[in-house]
């Protein structure tokens, strides 16, 4: 049997990711709205888009490592893609709690931030991950130059942001954040030479 050539590999890839990030993003949300065996709804669709979204966020980091490890360089092909996803859900999760916990209102939402100061460091993890999303085209990469290289390696920075969001708004005992926060930490030390470099050229600009 022939072996697929890489451009099939990636075309095979995208698909699956395609399918393995909108499939739970339609039945999520079909049983927080239909499905009344779900106690809590709005806890739920918050909670999976949110986690769903800083998955996503690891797994973008991870896969240049799954390429060179892994003797698969065409999956470097699927980044942006798995990163665009991370974005998604991350839009969602915030839309979802503006509009189901808060209903849109402003006065709850002043409230919140008063009351969950780890929201404004949810915000900040989003605001990099909007800036990495808009920046992600190649003529905008092309434009940019060194400047582009700077900007998406902050996505580091926006793993350590996440992780603290995550544990800091978990009020019973932090047991899924702190595993999740120690595979970050060992994710960077693999990424520290990455690091070295985004210092390097934040030192410059």
């Amino acid at each position: 049997m022939p072996s697929l050539s890489t451009q099939h590999k990636i075309l095979l890839s995208k698909l699956f990711l395609h399918l393995a990030a909108l499939i739970p993003i339609f039945t999520s949300y079909y049983a927080a709205i239909y499905d009344e065996s779900v106690t809590d709804p709005v806890k739920m669709i918050i909670h999976f888009t949110g986690e769903g979204a800083f998955r996503l966020l690891i797994l973008t980091a991870c896969i240049s490592i799954f390429a060179k490890y892994g003797k698969a360089p065409w999956l470097i092909q699927t980044r942006r893609l798995v990163g665009l996803y991370a974005f998604t859900y991350s839009i969602l999760h915030i839309a979802s709690f503006w509009a189901f916990e808060l209903q849109f209102l402003w006065s709850r939402f002043i409230e919140e931030i008063v009351e969950r100061p780890y929201i404004w460091v949810g915000l900040a993890a989003f605001i990099i991950l909007f800036a990495l999303a808009i920046t992600s085209p190649n003529k905008i990469r092309a434009k940019m130059g060194r400047k582009w290289q700077s900007l998406h390696y902050s996505i580091y920075p926006a793993l350590l942001l996440v992780s603290i969001h995550f544990y800091w708004s978990v009020k019973a005992t932090p047991v899924e954040p702190v595993m999740y926060g120690g595979f970050v930490l060992i994710l960077l030390g693999f990424k520290w030479p990455n690091i070295k470099k985004w210092l390097h050229l934040r030192a410059k600009f």
